[in-house]
């Protein structure tokens, strides 16, 4: 069984990998996935709004805030996988 510092690590993994794809697949459906990045949009309308940085920073920014809750929602889903085998 892995420990649950692994399965933090893959669940983050899993997170970046869906941020990413999500972000690559925009301009390709013409946004029809857009509500699923919301958390990390909004994150980037807030900052750029705040400090007024470049809006590379500001689609790092998203990318970042939708892979951690993408990862968390995946950590959630491995511990109890987890908890099902060990019981």
């Amino acid at each position: 069984m892995p420990s649950v510092k692994t399965n933090l690590f893959i669940a983050l993994a899993i997170g970046a990998l869906v941020s990413g794809l999500l972000l690559a697949i925009e301009p390709l459906t013409d946004f029809a996935y857009l509500s699923l990045e919301w958390p990390g949009i909004t994150v980037a309308y807030f900052f750029w709004g705040a400090v007024g940085g470049p809006a590379f920073l500001g689609i790092a920014l998203s990318w970042g805030v939708n892979a951690l809750i993408y990862g968390f929602g995946a950590f959630a889903i491995l511990s109890a996988v987890k908890a099902l085998r060990e019981a």
